[in-house]
């Protein structure tokens, strides 16, 4: 997590905003950058590594003014380099930013700024807003913040000043802490309360939509009207050339997972950084069981997470739907954690049962995509997915998103207790290869649009798995169900003997998702139970298994990788024959009937 620190006032500005910077560097950091400025002279100096290097720079060079900004950088986009280091300018050098947050638009944003002429010297995703705002400013630097807001998605609190509009700092704030120190005529901006302290008594948080105005003698604070959560219209967004946006997003699932995990893996240390918990984390050491409520496809993701907090962090978990949660009146304490799992943060029922949990006075957590939704704004603390807009009803790289949070999640409380380093350490190398290993699975396409037409005259299909792929049957079976309009249903593998297999002959396929993992050989047994029953077996194991290829009818495959990260490459094949399926058969693919993206009802 970066942190920014600026200062503005009567006093020489370098000192107090270095000491704010160093004050906010226990969160980690890789790079460090400062802009000084003295009337219209503006000078800025970056340095890779710790602070002490930065302050080498600045040795000597006898730099004075009256107010600067510094951060201290995280990598997230882009590499430890100079150039991708804060602050950052527009192409005129008038226009200065440094950031905290994840533009998740930023891309669209490069591209459009690129072919209007702007030129960029860095890799990262906040270069996109200093340009962004370099477009709109015409002299007046807080219009051309609110301008340029209007066109970002993402988390931010940033703070950007400008060579033509000088003697002011504007700060604004949407999900990344951001506040402001208010002394005599003076005013000092930091992510952290700690880099404030010691110049200012009185405090003022930033609130989310929230522009801050700061000059030496005044401070002006306007709050946009906070955008509705509204569905994206799929006539007037991108479908980038595909058919379909369901297929568009699963091409895209690869890229949900990185930017799940973009900055927050710690290789070295064996452990990851979600910023979003830091307020919490000593509540979080204290929490002795976890209830995850989702629903839908969330609901799934969330049952992966069940056994990956169970194995690998030592907590009990227990998952329910949201619609269930409330009537069986849920008996909690104070050492428990409500974990909230949902795409929108606008599920009627996930609400309800957050604000429930939130009246008995335990510790809430979400984990959603959308910036700003009610379960943003309602949970104690969260964490953000990062998956971008999903226009498809049936969802698809949002579920990705969430399954690689929680495993992140997973190692972030298994950390707190007994996991031990060379385990984290192995989670979170694994964890990186993960969308490599994503785009591999992708390639796979060809293959399964051939097993659709295999497959596509069937009207009824099981779905079968064990631990972590018992979930992944789950949602395979609800995907090929939500667009094809099929007969589908998902069972724990061992749960066949206990009523399914009456329906098994010929006509009645089951899809086993079966890697190579700790449960193989009950799946094997299960695969024999249907093979014994007339019943057409297509499977999903682990690359070099050719022994499954004698026991069933057809067989694809996933690339080898940890047990608990299988389900975020045995799902893409699942995604991807659920699509093909509903190709053939003509369907509504993006609008299925009778469905809506958001349940906002109960």
């Amino acid at each position: 997590m970066c942190r920014v620190s600026g200062y503005i006032g009567k006093k020489e500005a370098l000192p107090i905003v270095m000491d704010g910077l160093r004050r906010q560097s226990y969160g980690g950091y890789d790079s460090s950058g400062i802009l000084i400025g003295a009337g219209f002279n503006l000078v800025c100096v970056k340095a890779v590594g710790k602070l002490e290097n930065l302050e080498k720079k600045l040795e000597n060079r006898n730099l004075k003014g009256n107010w600067a900004i510094g951060h201290i950088r995280w990598a997230s986009h882009g590499g430890v380099t100079e150039a991708n280091t804060h602050p950052f300018w527009d192409c005129k050098k008038n226009i200065y930013l440094a950031h905290n947050g994840i533009i998740e638009n930023y891309q669209e944003l490069k591209d459009k700024l690129i072919k209007e002429g702007h030129q960029f010297i860095s890799e990262t995703d906040t270069e996109a807003t200093v340009h962004l705002i370099e477009k709109y400013f015409q002299g007046n630097l807080e219009e051309a913040v609110r301008k340029a807001l209007k066109e970002i998605r993402g988390t931010y609190g940033f703070i950007v000043i400008a060579r033509d509009d000088p003697q002011k700092i504007v700060a604004a704030r949407l999900s990344s802490p951001l506040l402001i120190g208010i002394n005599q005529d003076e005013y000092i901006v930091a992510s952290d309360p700690t880099a404030i302290a010691p110049y200012a008594r009185k405090i003022i948080n930033l609130d989310d939509y929230e522009i801050a105005t700061i000059t030496p003698n005044d401070l002006f604070i306007i709050k946009e009207k906070v955008p509705e959560i509204l569905e994206l219209i799929p006539e007037v967004a991108e479908k980038a050339g595909f058919p379909h946006f369901m297929l568009k997003e699963i091409m895209e699932e690869p890229e949900a997972i990185e930017n799940a995990i973009r900055g927050r893996l710690m290789p070295e240390e064996g452990s990851v950084k979600l910023g979003g918990l830091d307020s919490v984390s000593q509540k979080l050491r204290e929490v002795k069981r976890l209830i995850l409520v989702a629903c839908g496809t969330a609901h799934y993701a969330a049952r992966v997470g069940e056994y990956m907090l169970e194995e690998y962090a030592g907590l009990p978990a227990e998952v329910d739907i949201g619609s269930e949660f409330r009537y069986r009146k849920p008996v909690v304490d104070k050492e428990t954690c409500a974990v909230f799992v949902s795409q929108s943060g606008e599920t009627a029922d996930t609400l309800a049962a957050l604000r429930e949990m939130k009246e008995k006075g335990i510790l809430t957590l979400g984990i959603t995509n959308v910036v700003g939704s009610s379960q943003t704004r309602e949970t104690e603390v969260g964490v953000y997915t990062r998956s971008g807009p999903e226009i498809a009803v049936a969802s698809t790289k949002a579920f990705l998103g969430q399954l690689a949070t929680l495993a992140m999640f997973t190692v972030y409380l298994g950390r707190q207790r007994e996991m031990a380093l060379v385990m984290g350490k192995r989670i979170v190398s694994e964890l990186s290869k993960i969308p490599e290993l994503a785009r591999e699975v992708l390639k796979s396409a060809p293959e399964i649009k051939k097993l659709a037409k295999k497959y596509r005259d069937f009207k009824n299909f099981f779905f079968i798995g064990r631990k972590y792929n018992y979930p992944v049957a789950l949602e395979g079976a609800l995907k090929l169900k939500e667009i094809s309009y099929l007969h589908t249903e998902g069972y724990a593998g061992g749960e066949l003997k206990h009523g399914p297999l009456a329906l098994i002959d010929e006509n009645f396929p089951t899809i086993a998702i079966c890697p190579s993992d700790s449960v193989y050989e009950k799946m094997v047994s299960n695969i024999q139970e249907i093979k014994a029953r007339n019943g057409r077996v297509l499977a999903v194991a682990t690359e070099g298994n050719e022994e499954i290829k004698k026991l069933v009818d057809d067989v694809i495959y996933i690339p080898k990788t940890l047990e608990m990260l299988t389900p975020m490459l045995s799902v893409i094949l699942l995604h991807l024959f659920a699509y093909y399926m509903a190709v053939l058969l003509g369907t509504d693919i993006d609008r299925p009937k009778h469905l809506a993206k958001s349940v906002t009802v109960e």
